[in-house]
Formats: structure tokens, sequence, C-alpha cells
């Protein structure tokens, strides 16, 4: 959810006004007979002889339809909860309904209900039902395409476009090369609900590919060339124009967020003059395709914080964090979204030399408020956005320098597996793997959530999230305690299941210089007041430019890390009446990760120590 920075300079912004989806259930009738499926198949191979048989039964090759579906959800059925665009089980079919939209392509799973002539709730819920579902719209694809059941892979490509629900050009092409590019390479894993699937690697598989290869992206976009990328670009009014990062504005960051929204009525909103709102790039749910909204070199208002507008990239993606209907929560992101930000974010890291780790490569909801007067933050992509699995792939994984065991004062990574081992309560939605591990006030199951949080998915208070780094205050047996939001805040670890230790040398961690009962935290880096003199023509204004603490603070002997050793400079973007400067200051701030949430502490008031380590085990 991009949140506003206004054109005038303030300390607040306001949020975007997008509207949800409602996904709903309905039913189709049969268009024609197919043969009805066998009795459910049960054990750990389950899903792969359904694959199997569905392959057989519909006369597709089985390495498409394998690879069509690890590309959709990596063969998860999701317990029949919908993705946060109303995809649903392991083939990933539609069934949304969207006021004034009647798309075929929010309706492939009706459809395919209909070619089986079985209800539609069992295509939701079903994994077998969603495999024989799904090979059979292939099926029907491939005829309409002019092809032919029975054939070999290399002559399913126009298939798989169909299946992608996006034309070629739009996004169609990269999906299916993307799938055949499974195919060429194989694929194997275990799914959360302990199903082994895999499809043999053929790398010698050469695909009949008659529909026209993609263009290049054109040189006024900033995109790979890998992606489908289009420019929607955002109406002027909705940005800052600079010069990034020529200008100082080092681009550090890149910050994800979820639209609320489909990809239609988001890029409407940002073309709207009035929103004042905006982010880099929109990422589309169904088909991974790209929307590039405002040139990297100027500073879209996203995050609702000045410093954290001016040194990141926002990319959008379509989908709901939690979502509005009761009944059917959203759970889960599509792997073509997941796969096509990846791809993305890797591009800009290489562009600008932004570090592929989780300390810049962030939520939204690890931004904080600039200041205290500021509106509660937001909290996107939510608890179901799997941090593991895109750090995967953007070749960073969580657990990469991580190793040996948490000691204290060491630094560790939490790291849960998201999967059904990891499904703590979140209000309002049914269990379901998610990406933190909530914090507690001592080493026990039944003691409160520390700060007053709750179980809501808004509430961030108690929520370490999958990536974050911290410092280790205690340990009890199975537990550990870190240092989070002022306090200590524990969690259950045996065996290093819900966090690893990051046992690399070197490694420094803030704590308040000596002689201080506590420092002040700062939701921004503003330069000091003097600082503004030096600029013509600017002038400084104490009611928004002063650089003021948020009512936060780090008591003496508390530990915390480091976004980066180096400290930046305090800086502000300033635009006030035709003049333009960046206005950068003599002091300098630490980035560090105080909890949930990011923030600043004043170097002048640090001091950096060598985190404690411990032997990584033997090999």
């Amino acid at each position: 959810m991009t949140v506003v920075l206004r054109r005038r300079q303030g300390p607040a912004g306001r949020p975007a006004r997008f509207a949800a989806a409602v996904v709903t259930a309905s039913t189709g009738l049969a268009l024609f007979s197919i043969a009805a499926s066998a009795a459910p198949v049960t054990g750990s191979d389950a899903r792969q002889r359904q694959f199997a048989a569905a392959a057989a039964e519909f006369e597709v090759p089985q390495s498409v339809l394998l690879a069509l579906a690890y590309r959709q959800t990596r063969w998860e059925s999701h317990n029949g909860e919908p993705s946060t665009t109303g995809d649903y089980n392991v083939m990933g079919l539609t069934q949304v309904d969207l006021p004034g939209q009647d798309s075929p392509a929010l309706h492939t799973l009706d459809e395919a209900a209909a070619l089986l002539g079985r209800p539609a709730e069992q295509l939701r819920t079903d994994p077998q039902q969603s495999i024989r579902g799904g090979a059979a719209l292939l099926a029907k694809y491939q005829k309409e395409s002019g092809g032919s059941l029975g054939t070999g892979p290399e002559t399913w490509y126009n298939a798989v476009v169909r299946f992608s629900r996006t034309a070629p050009a739009a996004g169609g092409n990269v999906f299916a090369d993307q799938v055949f590019e499974t195919v060429r390479e194989g694929v194997a894993r275990t799914t959360t609900d302990g199903q082994t699937v895999s499809t043999p690697a053929d790398p010698a598989l050469t695909v009949d590919r008659p529909v026209p290869a993609r263009s290049a992206t054109p040189g006024d976009l900033e995109c790979p060339a890998t992606l489908s990328c289009r420019g929607a670009w955002a109406d002027d009014a909705n940005y800052a124009v600079t010069d990034r990062p020529a200008d100082g504005q080092k681009i550090e960051y890149i910050v994800i967020h979820d639209t609320e929204a489909s990809y239609d009525d988001t890029v409407s909103t940002f073309q709207a003059p009035a929103t004042e709102a905006s982010a880099h790039y929109l990422i589309g749910a169904g088909d991974g395709r790209v929307a590039q909204l405002v040139s990297t070199g100027n500073t879209a208002w996203h995050t609702g914080n000045r410093t954290f507008n001016m040194h990141s990239i926002g990319l959008e993606h379509e989908g709901y964090a939690l979502g509005r209907n009761h009944d059917r929560r959203p759970t889960w992101y599509s792997e073509q979204l997941y796969r096509s930000s990846a791809e993305l974010t890797k591009y800009l890291a290489g562009k600008y030399g932004i570090p592929l780790d989780r300390q810049h490569i962030i939520g939204h909801d690890e931004i904080p408020k600039p200041v205290d007067s500021v509106p509660p933050m937001h909290w996107d992509p939510g608890t179901f956005w799997d941090w593991s699995h895109y750090m995967d792939l953007v070749g960073a994984p969580i657990r990469a320098t991580t190793g040996g065991s948490p000691t204290v004062g060491g630094v560790v990574t939490i790291a849960p597996p998201f999967d059904a081992t990891n499904r703590p309560p979140v209000a309002e939605v049914r269990p379901r793997p998610q990406n933190f591990v909530p914090l507690r006030t001592s080493p026990d199951d039944a003691a409160p959530l520390i700060s007053g949080g709750t179980t809501a998915a808004s509430d961030v208070r108690a929520k370490a999230v999958a990536g974050s780094s911290y410092v280790v205050a205690d340990q009890q047996g199975d537990w550990t305690a870190i240092w989070y939001d002022g306090v200590q805040g524990w969690f259950p670890n045996p065996d290093g299941r819900s966090a690893a230790a990051d046992n690399r040398p070197g490694r420094h961690v803030a704590t308040p210089r000596a002689g201080v009962a506590s420092i002040p935290l700062y939701g921004r880096a503003f330069p000091e007041p003097a600082a503004y003199a030096r600029y013509p023509g600017v002038t400084y204004d104490a009611a928004v430019h002063s650089p003021v603490p948020l009512n936060m603070s780090v008591p003496a002997g508390q530990k915390y890390t480091l976004l980066s050793d180096t400290p930046v400079r305090g800086d502000n973007f300033y635009d006030v009446d035709g003049v333009r400067a960046v206005v950068t200051g003599e002091d300098t701030y630490y980035p560090v990760r105080y909890g949930h949430r990011l923030g600043f502490l004043k170097s002048t008031d640090v001091e950096l120590t060598a985190a404690a380590t411990a032997p990584y085990p033997a090999d």
C-alpha cells in the first residue's frame, strides 16, 4: 500500500484510496462431458500420481502440466484458500467477481468446472480436481490454438500462452517461456502439506514458438529484458522530479508494497493527479506483468516517510495484505508475481549497487513513522508474504549468512519455516503459514505478547519478521530473547528452527554511549537546522524540517543491529515555491533495526561494539 508524501512539505502523508476486490464463489455447468476421476489418491506421492493421471486422461504432456502448475503455485494447494487475487488450489485457477468486469480470465476455475461437469467447490478445495481442471483447460486451449492432443511438449507453447490469461505481447510469452524453462531444467520439491513432486530435466527440448517473440523493452523503460514491461506513467503531480542518485540522493532500499486494489485500478489511481502518491513499478499477480510508473531517477511518494522516499525504489504488487471478505481471506501471493518481482529487484539492485539482503530489501511494514504526529503507518505486504521464498528467488537466501549457535550479545536472523510448522495465530484468518515469530514477555507460551501486542495482522508490535536481524539479549533452554522496541522479546527456537545465528566476523552493533540512561530514536534522518542556510533561496521551517526524535528510545545496555556500518548524513529534499535542493547536513545517523520497523540513531549518541560470536559447527 503506497501512502502520500505531499508536494507541499509536511511531516505526514495521506493513505492512497484503493478499493478491494471481492472474491466470490460460483459454479459452472458442463459444456461437454469428460470422464470422471478415479477415487482420491493418498500418500506422500499422491500429487505426483494425480498429475500423471490427469496428463493421461486429457492427453497433455505431463512435463508441461507439472511445469505450468509449478510456475503457478509451486504445486501447493493452499488448503483451498484463495490467493490475493482469487487464484485457487494447485493449478491457480481463478474465481473472481469484480464490479463492472466479466472477463473470462477471472473465471478459469468455473470454466474448468464446466469442462469436468463438477461443482466449482471441488476445484477450489480438492487438489485432484484442480489438477484435472487445469489439464482439461490446457487441452481445450491446445485445440483452440490449432494444436493436437497427445503430442510432445514442444508443440504446446501457444496453449500455455493462453493459459496465462494474458496476450502474448502483454506477458503471455514471458509466462510460457518460464514454464518451458522449468521443463528444460526440471525441478523437485516437497510442498508444505508433505507432497513430494518432481519433473525431470529435458535440456534438449526445442519449443515450437509460432507466436512472434515479444519486442525488446523500450529504451525509456528501466526493466530487465527477461520481463514484459510497459510504461503506465503516473501523473507528475504524484511524485517529485529529481535526479537520483546524481543529485546526492543515493538509492539504498527497495520497498515491497501491495496495492489493495486490482492492477488496472492501481494504474488509474496513480494517473489521477489528486492522488498525491505513486510507486516506481507495479507487478501483476496473474501473469507477473510489470508496469513502470515513475522513473527511478525521480522520487515516488510511496512510504509516508521522506527519508525513505528519497533513498528507495517502491514496488507495488497486485494483491491484498488481508482482504475484505471475512469468509474467504486470501492466504498467498501468486508465484508469477514473486518471480517477476524478484527478477526486477535483482536488476535494480545491480543497477544501483543495493545489497541483496533484508537490511535493504524491506517491506512497507518496516518503514517507521517520520514523526509521532502522523497516523499509524501501513503494514503491507502482510504476514503471508513469503520472505524466505522471495529472498531465495533474488539469490540471497535468508539463512545463507548464518551458522553456529546464538549467543548473548551476538546477532540472530529470524528465519522461521514458511510451512505448516509455523502458523502463529492471526486474527480473523484460519491457520496458515506466516512470515513471523510472535514475541513474548517471558520464555513461556502462555506469556503475554510484548508491548501490548495483539494477533491482529496490522499490529506489528510483537512480530519479528523473517529476514530481520537482532541482538540476542538472553537465552533460556530452547528460548531466545532479542532486544526489540526497547524491551526483551522471547520466542521458542529449538534447534535453531525459528532463527539462526549470524556469526560472521566483523559485525558491529549499536549501543548507547557511556554515561547516558538512554538515547532517542529518530524516524527520519534530517539535517541539522544550520544546514539550510548554506543553500540559496532555501528557508528553514522548524515546523516541518526539525530533526525531532520519536517518542522511542534505546536504554543503556541494549544493543541493536546496524543496516550499515557506515553512518549516513542527514538530508532532505527541499521543494518549495520553485526552489529545489537536496539539503545535506553534517549530522550523521546510523540506520538500525529497532523492532519490526527500522529507525535512526545519531552517530554522536552511540558506540559501536563488536557482536559476540560463537563457533560454527564442525563440517
